[in-house]
C-alpha cells in the first residue's frame, strides 16, 4: 500500500474514532459516508425518526472540520431559499449576493422529500453540476461540497418522493434501522440524564482533519489503478440489472 493511501486509511480510521464519541453504532453508515467524501459523491440517508441521522451528519461535519449548514424542507421553501438570490442595496445603489445556505461545505438537507419538485430540482441541479447560476452569473461551491439528505419512509401524506432520475444524484441510498438491543442500551446510558437539543461540542468532537488532507486523500484515492477483471466484472453486473424480470428498472 501506498504511503498516500496509508495516510488516507489513517485519516478514516482518526474521522471514525471522533464520531463514535457521540454517535452510537452506526459504523456501516459512517464508513459510507466516508467514501462519499473522498469519492466526492452525495448521500441519502432514509429512516425513521430517532435514528440520529441529523445528528449524524452534525458529528460528521465537525469531526471533518468542514462548514456545516442545514435546511429543514417545508411545501413552501422555494428555490431562492436554497440557493440565494441578488437583493438590491439601497445604501450602494446595487445589488449584493445574498448566498444561500447551499453554499456551505456539509449541507444536511433534511426531509427533501417534503418539499415540491421544483425546490428539490434546485438542489440536485446544483449537486451534479457543483456550480449556481444567479441572475446569469455562475457561482462554484466548495471543492469539499456533499450532501447529505434524509427522508422518513414512514410518512407518505404531504410528501414529494424524489423521482428515479433525481435519485441518480446520489452515491448513496443508505437504510438506516433502529439500533440493536445493546446499542440502545448504550444510548439512553449516554444520553438519558441529557436534556435539550444535543450538538457535537457536547462530545468533545473536534475536527481531526483539515481541507488540504481531504484534497490529498481525494487525490490518492483517483490515483488507483482499476483492474480490468474488476472492470468487466461491474459492468457484467449493471448490465445483468437491466436485463433481470425482478427489476423494473436497471442501473
Amino acid at each position: 500500500m501506498s504511503e498516500a493511501l496509508q495516510q488516507t486509511r489513517q485519516l478514516a480510521e482518526a474521522i471514525r474514532a471522533e464520531i463514535g464519541k457521540a454517535v452510537v453504532g452506526q459504523e456501516e453508515t459512517v464508513e459510507h459516508l466516508l467514501i462519499a467524501l473522498i469519492a466526492r459523491g452525495h448521500v441519502l440517508l432514509e429512516g425513521p425518526p430517532g435514528t440520529a441521522k441529523t445528528f449524524l451528519a452534525q458529528c460528521f461535519a465537525a469531526a471533518t472540520g468542514l462548514e456545516f449548514g442545514r435546511i429543514q424542507f417545508t411545501p413552501d421553501l422555494l428555490p431562492g431559499d436554497i440557493l440565494g438570490s441578488n437583493l438590491f442595496n439601497f445604501r450602494t445603489s446595487q445589488f449584493t449576493l445574498t448566498r444561500g445556505p447551499i453554499f456551505h461545505e456539509v449541507l444536511l438537507a433534511d426531509e427533501i422529500n417534503r418539499t415540491p419538485p421544483k425546490t428539490q430540482a434546485a438542489l440536485l441541479e446544483a449537486m451534479q453540476e457543483r456550480r449556481v447560476t444567479l441572475d446569469g452569473e455562475t457561482h462554484a461551491l466548495a471543492d469539499e461540497f456533499m450532501v447529505v439528505a434524509t427522508q422518513n419512509p414512514i410518512e407518505h401524506q404531504g410528501v414529494y418522493p424524489l423521482p428515479e432520475a433525481q435519485l441518480d444524484r446520489f452515491l448513496f441510498k443508505l437504510l438506516v434501522p433502529y439500533p440493536s438491543a445493546e446499542e440502545e442500551a448504550a444510548i439512553v446510558a449516554r444520553f438519558g440524564e441529557r436534556s435539550g437539543p444535543q450538538s457535537p461540542r457536547d462530545f468533545g468532537i473536534a475536527a481531526v482533519t483539515d481541507k488540504a488532507a481531504l484534497a490529498a486523500a481525494q487525490q490518492a484515492v483517483q490515483a488507483v489503478t482499476l483492474a480490468k477483471e474488476v472492470i468487466d466484472y461491474t459492468v457484467a453486473l449493471v448490465r445483468a440489472s437491466r436485463e433481470s424480470p425482478d427489476l423494473e428498472n436497471g442501473a
